[in-house]
C-alpha cells in the first residue's frame, strides 16, 4: 500500500484548528444518529399531505419505495464520501475536489441557502402549533414576535455546544416518536387491511405535485450532517452505522403510524393535511393522546431547527477551515467551541426569510436542494473516477457502471421535482445562483487584494492508494 501526499492547491494536509479555553467533545455514535434523524425526518409530522393528494395506497408505497430510490442512493454517497474527506464543510469539498473552487464555491451557496432557509421554515411551524393552544399568536404583532423570540432561543441553544446539541436530540427524538408508538399500539385492533389499497375518493383528482414534494421534503438532506465530520468520533466507521440507523429510523417513524392511522380510519382525503395527526390520535384514542401529539410535534421542530442550524453553521465553519469564506466565518467560541458567528449568521438571515408562508419556503428550498444535488451526484461519480485506486474506508459496493445508474435514477427525480417549480421559484433561484456566481468572484478579488484575512493551508488529506 502507498500514500501520496497532493499539493496545496488540491489536498494539502487538514490539521484541526488551533482554539483556546476548554476542550470540545467529539460527536458519538448515538447522538450523531439523531441529528441525521432530525436533518432527515424529525417523525411522521408533515407526511400526511401525501395521503390527501394521492389516496393510502399511494402514500404508502410512496414512503416503502421512494427511500430506495432517493434516500438510500444519497446516504450512500454521503457515506463514502464523508469517509474518505472527513473534515468540516462536507458536501463543499466534494465538488471542490472533483470540479474545482467554483463549483465547491457554488454547491456551497446553493446548499447554505437550502439550509437557511428551511431553518426559517420551522419557528414557523413551529408557531403554527403553538397557535392552536396560544389562538392570540395566530396573526399581527404577537406572530412575528413569537418567531422571533423562539428563534433567538432555539439558536442559543445551538451555541452551548454540539454535544449538548446532539444528547437533546436523542431525547427530543425519543419523546417525539413516543405518542406514534402508543397510537400505533392502540389502533391495531381496529385496522382493516383493505383500506391500504385505497386510491382515493372517487371524484377527488390527485395532486401529484404535493404527493412528490411531500415525500421529498420529508425524506432529504441526507448528507447535512457531513458538514460536522470534523466532530465526529472515528468519522470513518461511524458515519456508515449512523446513516445506517437513522435510515432504518426514519423509513419505519413514517411507516408504522401511516399504515396504522390508515388502516384504523375511514378515508376523508380532505382531513389528511398538515396536523392531521393529532386529530386521528384523538379518534382512536382520545384528547390525551391528541395533546401528546402535539407536544412531540412542537418537540420535533425543536429538533429540526437544531440539526439544520448545526449543518449550517459548521458548513460555514469548513468553509472558512478550506479557505472559500474569510476566517472570521469560522471563529469558534471560547468555553463552547461552537461556530458562533456561523451561528449567529444562520440565525439572522433565517430571520430575514421567515416573513415567507411555509408553502413558498418548502418550494424554494426543494429547488435549491435539486440543484445542489445534481452537483453533488457529479462530484461523487467522477470522484470514483479519478481517485479510483483511492483506499475508501466505506464503499458503496458497486463498479463505476452501477453507481452511476444508482445516481441517474434519483437524478431523474430531481429534474421531475424542478419542473413542478413556480414561475416566482425559477425567478428566486436564479437571483440567488447569480448571487452566488457574484459571491465567488468577490471572494476571489477580495484574496487577490489582500482585504479580508483567509486560511490559506487549505484542507487536505494524506490518501492512501490500493496496491
Amino acid at each position: 500500500m502507498e500514500a501520496c501526499q497532493t499539493s496545496t492547491s488540491s489536498l494539502p494536509l487538514l490539521e484541526p484548528p488551533q482554539t483556546t479555553g476548554k476542550s470540545h467533545r467529539k460527536l458519538a455514535l448515538v447522538p450523531l444518529i439523531f441529528i441525521i434523524f432530525f436533518n432527515v425526518s424529525g417523525g411522521p409530522y408533515g407526511e400526511e399531505p401525501s395521503v390527501g393528494a394521492a389516496g393510502p395506497l399511494c402514500a404508502i408505497l410512496g414512503f416503502l419505495i421512494f427511500p430506495f430510490i432517493w434516500s438510500i442512493p444519497e446516504a450512500l454517497v454521503t457515506a463514502e464520501l464523508t469517509t474518505v474527506f472527513p473534515g468540516d464543510g462536507g458536501f463543499v469539498i466534494w465538488a471542490d475536489q472533483a470540479f474545482g473552487p467554483f463549483w465547491g464555491s457554488l454547491l456551497g451557496t446553493w446548499k447554505y441557502l437550502t439550509g437557511v432557509m428551511n431553518l426559517a421554515s420551522y419557528p414557523v411551524l413551529w408557531i403554527d402549533y403553538l397557535k392552536l393552544v396560544l389562538p392570540v399568536l395566530s396573526s399581527g404583532v404577537p406572530h412575528y414576535a413569537a418567531i422571533f423570540v423562539s428563534t433567538l432561543v432555539l439558536s442559543f441553544l445551538n451555541y452551548t455546544g454540539l454535544a449538548i446539541v446532539g444528547y437533546t436530540a436523542v431525547v427530543l427524538g425519543i419523546i417525539s416518536l413516543s405518542p406514534f408508538i402508543v397510537l400505533t399500539l392502540v389502533a391495531i385492533p381496529k385496522i382493516d387491511p383493505s383500506r391500504w389499497i385505497s386510491l382515493g375518493q372517487k371524484g377527488v383528482p390527485k395532486n401529484w405535485t404535493l404527493f412528490f414534494n411531500t415525500l421529498f421534503w420529508n425524506l432529504n438532506f441526507w448528507d447535512g450532517a457531513s458538514t460536522v465530520a470534523g466532530e465526529v468520533e472515528e468519522p470513518q466507521k461511524t458515519y456508515p452505522k449512523a446513516l445506517l440507523f437513522a435510515g432504518l429510523l426514519s423509513c419505519l417513524s413514517y411507516l408504522v403510524p401511516l399504515m396504522a392511522a390508515t388502516g384504523a380510519l375511514p378515508l376523508e382525503r380532505e382531513d389528511w393535511t398538515d396536523g392531521f395527526f393529532a386529530d386521528i390520535a384523538e379518534m382512536v384514542a382520545g384528547k390525551w393522546l391528541k395533546i401528546w401529539v402535539e407536544i412531540g410535534a412542537c418537540l420535533s421542530v425543536i429538533g429540526l431547527y437544531e440539526a439544520q442550524l448545526t449543518s449550517s453553521a459548521y458548513q460555514l465553519l469548513g468553509m472558512a477551515d478550506i479557505g472559500f469564506v474569510p476566517v472570521c466565518f469560522g471563529v469558534r467560541s471560547r468555553w463552547f467551541h461552537t461556530p458562533w458567528v456561523g451561528i449567529s449568521l444562520s440565525t439572522i438571515v433565517a430571520l430575514a426569510v421567515s416573513y415567507m408562508n411555509f408553502a413558498e419556503i418548502i418550494t424554494s428550498v426543494n429547488f435549491l436542494y435539486s440543484l445542489g444535488m445534481l452537483l453533488e451526484f457529479a462530484s461523487f461519480l467522477w470522484l470514483r473516477k479519478r481517485l479510483a485506486r483511492v483506499k475508501r474506508p466505506f464503499r458503496v459496493p458497486m463498479e463505476l457502471p452501477g453507481v452511476t445508474m444508482m445516481c441517474l435514477i434519483p437524478s431523474g427525480f430531481l429534474i421531475y421535482v424542478m419542473t413542478l417549480a413556480t414561475k416566482t421559484v425559477y425567478l428566486v433561484s436564479s437571483v440567488l445562483t447569480l448571487l452566488g456566481i457574484v459571491w465567488y468572484f468577490f471572494i476571489k478579488f477580495c484574496k487577490s487584494r489582500q482585504w479580508l484575512q483567509f486560511n490559506e493551508i487549505g484542507f487536505g488529506y494524506t490518501l492512501e492508494f490500493e496496491d
